[in-house]
């Protein structure tokens, strides 16, 4: 089996990185039963020398499936699987379903009071993030982009309990963001959908600003939900091949 080719289905727009191929041989193995509730995975090294790739890149696998909930990393002992199959995925302390409850009752009615409130400078800094991220080619940079436009479009609702509601989970945010643009390579549709909200603000129109912010929360949650309920390539274990070192994100 070569892994690159683990997370083909017929329809997929783009190329699979290394780190979603060893992702889903771990995660297919520990759905299968191949790695049971309770037992240890190999150690990185013993991974790392099967798989033939980075540690950097099965780090990022582990901390995949740790975010999907199906392991647990045990600081000195390694990584212990704790589930057979996905059911929410969780970044830092709230699942991904209470999440997304609390965002759309927040980010929505704020995007709307934003476009009625914002100020000429509450809009440039916004095109300001716009034109980073756009520019941005690296994921972690990205993310701590991404999550600074979504305080910025809570600060330009001018009340300052938004901004602190968001503050709350600034931490989750980060932590989804990257999920989604590691594995849904959603960078590029994300920041359509930024200049969406962006260009909503400054027309100053209360139902745009809603509509894309629905949408964009729409397409966040669709992704969630794919990468969650993802569909194991059936068949019976094979030793793994190497992964290609491709971590492009093509979409």
């Amino acid at each position: 089996m070569n892994l690159s080719d683990s997370q083909t289905g017929g329809a997929a727009p783009r190329r699979v990185s290394a780190m979603e191929a060893v992702l889903a041989h771990l995660r297919d193995a520990i759905e299968r039963g191949e790695y049971a509730i309770g037992e240890k995975l190999p150690s990185e090294a013993e991974l790392c020398r099967g798989l033939e790739v980075s540690r950097p890149v099965l780090r990022e696998a582990l901390r995949a499936l740790q975010t999907m909930g199906l392991t647990v990393s045990r600081t000195g002992k390694g990584t212990f699987v704790v589930a057979d199959a996905v059911q929410d995925a969780t970044f830092g302390d709230y699942t991904a379903g209470d999440l997304m409850e609390v965002r759309r009752h927040v980010e929505i009615p704020v995007a709307g009071y934003a476009a009625l409130r914002r100020t000429p400078e509450d809009v440039d800094r916004l095109r300001n993030l716009l034109e980073r991220m756009e520019r941005e080619t690296d994921t972690t940079a990205w993310v701590a982009l991404d999550t600074l436009f979504h305080l910025a479009v809570a600060e330009a609702a001018h009340n300052p309990v938004f901004r602190r509601v968001l503050e709350e989970i600034r931490d989750a945010l980060a932590r989804q963001s990257a999920f989604l643009n590691e594995l849904g390579g959603r960078r590029a549709q994300s920041d359509r959908e930024h200049r969406a909200i962006a260009e909503a603000l400054t027309d100053g129109s209360e139902p745009d600003a809603v509509r894309a912010m629905t949408h964009h929360l729409d397409r966040v949650e669709t992704t969630l939900t794919d990468l969650v309920r993802s569909a194991r390539t059936p068949g019976p274990r094979t030793t793994p091949a190497p992964v290609h070192h491709d971590n492009t994100q093509a979409v």
